[in-house]
């Protein structure tokens, strides 16, 4: 009938198909199958779950500010959608740029304390967008063996010299700036805070490091920026090389409103250069403008007062230092992101599956996202959350660490 599926005919169609249905089992059969839950509320630290699940907590959104769903940042998002409409159906150079967009831009590079700023649909795309436009075959990147995956698809992109050093390892990075001497610009790349292990780059090393042999310092900032620092500027702020990293990119999708896009600080030649070059900035549509107004009431909250960080400080160290006391190995220190480390993919899942029937919505992580033998839970604290809420949380994870043997 009218709307009903249809499958492509032909050989190639049948054997395309058959191909994928195989590697499909092959990923079940591995046990790293990716299940989406779909939440039918609200993004924040109380869900409602589709298909029932009402009163779920949870602890694994990148909300750590619990700004996704802060009234004045939904206000200001309304207020934008009717002020500027859905969106701008068009690129930025065409006619795809509003004055909020050029305003989020100023507000950024104020916040970061640099010249200028560019906005991109993700920091996927503003990671994609960088290396292609900045480095040439007669430059060098050095980067961290366990960047995120957008760092390391942007590298593939561009024509540099790669050398890859050895996670926070800065013998082996000294040892690769030596190698990278006879290339003309060399750029140190790096995750500010790691994603899947929560520990952060020993970034005045590094500066330091990129001072001896005359080299730019590269950071992605997507899990620091809003909350690390004493004002919530991200690692360089924290660790006092404000004046040492060259250029940052980082998101508005985790800290800063939750919703979408990404974007690029640093020097004004470069923001120029990216307006000119960058794949992802000119071929992609302009943000729309209720992401705009959300992340840019974000930005105005954390500038006001940086209560919610030190806020989310508090909760971070209650929830590790009480997991830790019930036998516990969390990875990292002193972030929000508190992998709990179990090394076998199948018991990850299934505490996982558990802690979701106690009420406790986590994700297991195991290969081909994080090294083989090294699967875990990871859990990511939220302002937003409550003491008891992470009381609640680490008697689950008690509970059902002791019932699959991850604790005696």
């Amino acid at each position: 009938g009218a709307g009903s599926p249809r499958a492509a005919s032909g050989t190639a169609a049948v054997q395309l198909r058959q191909r994928l249905e195989k590697e499909l089992e092959d990923i079940r059969g591995a046990g790293t199958w990716k299940n989406e839950r779909v939440i039918a509320s609200r993004q924040g630290p109380h869900l409602r779950l589709a298909g029932g699940g009402a009163g779920i907590l949870n602890f694994c959104a990148n909300n750590y500010l619990g700004l996704s769903s802060h009234p004045e940042v939904i206000q200001a998002a309304v207020e934008a959608l009717e002020k500027f409409g859905a969106g701008l159906s068009s690129v930025r150079f065409i006619c795809g740029t509003q004055s909020i967009h050029k305003d989020l831009e100023e507000k950024i590079a104020r916040f970061h304390q640099r010249e200028d700023a560019i906005l991109y649909a993700s920091c996927f795309d503003a990671n994609a967008g960088i290396f292609e436009a900045l480095l040439t075959p007669e430059d060098a990147v050095l980067s961290d063996e366990l960047n995120h995956a957008s760092i390391i698809d942007g590298i593939r992109l561009c024509k540099a010299n790669k050398y890859r050093y050895k996670h926070m390892d800065m013998q082996d990075l000294e040892a690769k700036l030596q190698e990278a001497q006879k290339h003309r610009l060399r750029l140190v790349a790096t995750d500010g805070a790691f994603s899947m292990d929560g520990d952060i780059a020993p970034l005045r090393e590094i500066c330091q490091l990129a001072q001896k042999y005359d080299a730019l310092v590269f950071i992605d900032e997507c899990h620091a920026t809003g909350f690390l620092g004493p004002n919530g500027r991200g690692t360089d702020e924290l660790l006092g090389v404000m004046d040492k990293v060259t250029i940052i990119n980082s998101t508005l999708g985790k800290a800063l409103g939750g919703a979408a896009g990404g974007y690029t600080t640093g020097p004004k030649p470069l923001i120029d250069l990216l307006r000119q070059r960058s794949r992802p900035y000119l071929f992609s549509n302009s943000l729309p403008p209720a992401v705009v107004g959300c992340a840019s009431k974000a930005l105005d909250l954390l500038m006001e007062s940086n209560a919610i960080a030190q806020s989310m400080a508090a909760k971070t160290q209650r929830f590790r230092s009480k997991m830790t006391a019930a036998g516990f190995t969390i990875s990292g220190k002193d972030h929000p992101i508190c992998p709990v480390m179990l090394g076998d993919a199948r018991l990850a899942a299934v505490m996982a599956e558990d802690m979701l029937n106690r009420g406790i919505y986590v994700i297991g992580f195991s290969y081909p996202v994080v090294p083989k033998g090294k699967a875990r839970i990871r859990v990511q604290i939220s302002a937003v959350h409550s003491d008891e809420d992470i009381d609640r949380c680490v008697e689950a994870f008690t509970e059902v660490g002791r019932k699959h043997g991850a604790l005696p």
